[in-house]
Formats: C-alpha cells, structure tokens, sequence
C-alpha cells in the first residue's frame, strides 16, 4: 500500500465516523455534494489562514491553524475521491503529466529569460 493509498483509507475511517455521527444527529450521512460543501467552507477557511501567515489578516493559531486547514482540504480530496471511485494517484500523475507538458510548451515559445 503506498503512503497516499494508506493516507486514504485514514481519510475514510474518519468519515466512517462522521457518518456515523451525522446519523445519529441528523438522520443521514453525508452526500457527495454536503462532502463538497463541506470542503469549499475548508477551502474558505484555509484561505483566512493563508492570509494571517501573510500578515494580510489576524487570526490565532498560527502555523498549527495553517496545517490544520491544510489538512482538512486533504481530508476532502480523499474522501471525494473514493467517493467518486477515482484512483487519485493515476489521476494525479496523469494531470501533472499534462500540465507539465502545457507549461513546457509555453516556456519554449517564449524568449529566454536575460
């Protein structure tokens, strides 16, 4: 099992729990499109925390806060994943494979750098 695939299934042992917990609590676990929510409210999150380590905003936590959000963006990326049955690995070096390509191409179009 590699790391992101071990990462993954820790992803999903915790949204096991909040399934379980949000049962209990609401009635139903959570859908593909609350998992989305719930990760644009960490996105948003991680951007106040992007800004008070640039000095733009003040917020307490600091680097921890940072890492935490960080993580929690994480947490949602694996769980969708899953959910939406995608091998995140072969889809993410699939992706840089393009990108990489995309952004060489528009380097070598471009004059050199002085």
């Amino acid at each position: 099992m590699t790391e992101l695939e071990s990462l993954q299934e820790r992803a999903l042992q915790i949204c096991e729990l909040y399934d379980e917990l949000n049962l209990r609590v609401q009635g139903r676990a959570w859908t593909r499109e609350d998992l989305m929510l719930g990760f644009v409210g960490d996105v948003g999150d991680l951007a106040k925390q992007v800004m008070a380590a640039e000095g733009r905003r003040e917020l307490p936590g600091g680097r921890e806060a940072l890492a935490h959000e960080l993580a929690d963006c994480l947490w949602s990326v694996l769980v969708l994943a899953r959910r939406y049955d995608f091998d995140l690995a072969a889809e993410f070096t699939r992706t840089m494979a393009r990108v990489e390509r995309h952004v060489a191409a528009r380097l070598d179009a471009l004059p050199p750098a002085d």
